[in-house]
């Protein structure tokens, strides 16, 4: 951890069951439990006291090119993970232990997802895997590179987690972050 805040991104708290990540243009982000009046929304996802447990995929900076967006449905657009400032070539770690659960091709990126403990699953792309499916991987332990490819290539390795299937924001585990502190509202 850096303590000038060059590992600081935007807070993640939970609320009511929902999550809230402020975006890089500041605007607070709501889900998984958000959505319109009479659109069906994705369910609440109660995410294991696990904060502050996971490594950073990457060495640091940590700088963060975009953050988490939860879809307003479970259909809806959105940006299901965070893009980390990467160049094909750098290593990626695990951020847990776990086991390798997907090593291959999506579309046309490489993706490499890695089961942890009580429900979690942390994906990378674009990501050349150094690990097979099966294999054992420990916290910190270097599973494959930065590729080319992806929605941002050549820029940004995207860092995902799902939660019992579900989609929830990185940010919620990582080492560095720090909680958000709902204050009660003004008089």
């Amino acid at each position: 951890m850096d303590p000038g805040g060059a590992d600081r991104v935007a807070g993640a708290d939970r609320v009511a069951g929902a999550e809230r990540v402020a975006g890089a243009d500041g605007v607070p982000h709501t889900g998984p439990r958000a959505g319109k009046p009479g659109e069906p929304v994705a369910p609440a996802l109660s995410a294991p006291d696990l904060a502050g447990s996971w490594l950073w995929p990457l060495a640091p900076p940590h700088p963060v090119l975009r953050s988490f967006q939860a879809p307003a449905t479970v259909y809806s657009p959105g940006h299901r993970g965070l893009d980390l400032v990467a160049v094909p070539g750098l290593d990626v770690l695990s951020p847990a232990d776990g086991v390798v659960s997907f090593a291959g091709v999506v579309v046309d990126r490489p993706v490499l997802s890695i089961e942890h403990a009580d429900g979690l699953v942390s994906s990378f792309e674009p990501v050349s895997a150094g690990v097979a499916v099966g294999d054992r991987v420990t916290a910190g332990q270097p599973v494959g590179q930065v590729a080319d490819g992806g929605h941002c290539a050549g820029r940004c390795l995207h860092f995902g987690a799902r939660l019992h299937g579900g989609y929830v924001t990185p940010l919620l585990y990582l080492v560095g972050v720090p909680r958000a502190v709902l204050l009660p509202p003004p008089p």
